[in-house]
């Protein structure tokens, strides 16, 4: 029997994650498939911290540019994470999970204010944390957020959940010839340019040597096969590991 690879983890979703078939919003299915993904390795014993992004309500750098305040905008872009963390929270309960939603701006009557060993001690006793409204900082993304997080509370890997099956030379959805890349190491991904994670976020793992997992969330059951080891998706790693 395999065993599983990794006791901690971190699973960075985006909010375009939660839009199923909706084009824009929350949908109710897509965040139930999630949630039921999560639970199912969460059960196996696996401590599990989410970061989840807001593009599928509000984007703070796209806004920004039609005229908005960069600063507001990315608040903005916060506040869209929290909600997507309150459903995807509701849907980890249904299925039998016990959560915590922490964040990085203080709102006490929905969500815990992030604090380090608070979120840690959630994990050790089997909470699957969710983290949002980012760093708290504007002009930081989500990707840096969850770079910082996953440091903080020693998370062993980061899983980044996206709608392909890996990292490639370019968009294999709109480029039949991007070239798909099984293994990378950091400093390719920053030399390259490669849009895997932001360039603070990479070079945050970098200096942690914290591996980054990308892998298609849209086929059931890649989170658990990507936990007990299985080759699939594409890692980003330092190149002596």
């Amino acid at each position: 029997m395999k065993e599983l690879q990794y006791k901690r983890v971190l699973l960075k979703l985006s909010g375009e994650a939660l839009v199923g078939k909706q084009g824009f919003g929350i949908d109710a299915e897509a965040v139930s498939q999630i949630a039921g993904e999560v639970a199912e390795v969460h059960r196996l014993g696996v401590e599990m911290a989410l970061v989840i992004g807001g593009g599928n309500i509000y984007r703070g750098v796209e806004n920004s540019i039609t005229g908005i305040d960069r600063s507001s905008a990315d608040y903005m872009g916060m506040l869209a994470t929290v909600i997507n963390g309150l459903a995807l929270q509701d849907a980890l309960e249904k299925k039998g999970a016990d959560t915590r939603v922490m964040t990085a701006i203080e709102m006490p009557r929905l969500c815990e204010l992030y604090i380090r060993r608070r979120a840690t001690r959630h994990l050790e006793k089997g909470r699957v944390v969710i983290f949002v409204a980012g760093t708290g900082n504007p002009y930081f993304t989500t990707d840096t957020a969850a770079a910082l997080r996953a440091m903080e509370v020693e998370a062993e890997v980061i899983l980044k959940a996206t709608k392909v099956d890996g990292i490639y030379s370019a968009d294999p959805l709109k480029d039949k010839n991007a070239k798909k890349f099984d293994e990378l190491s950091y400093l390719d991904v920053l030399q390259k340019g490669i849009r895997v994670m932001d360039a603070t976020a990479v070079s945050l793992c970098m200096e942690n040597k914290l591996p980054v997992i990308v892998f298609d969330l849209f086929k059931h059951g890649n989170i658990k096969r990507v936990l007990f080891g299985e080759k699939l998706g594409s890692i980003v790693r330092d190149k002596e590991e």
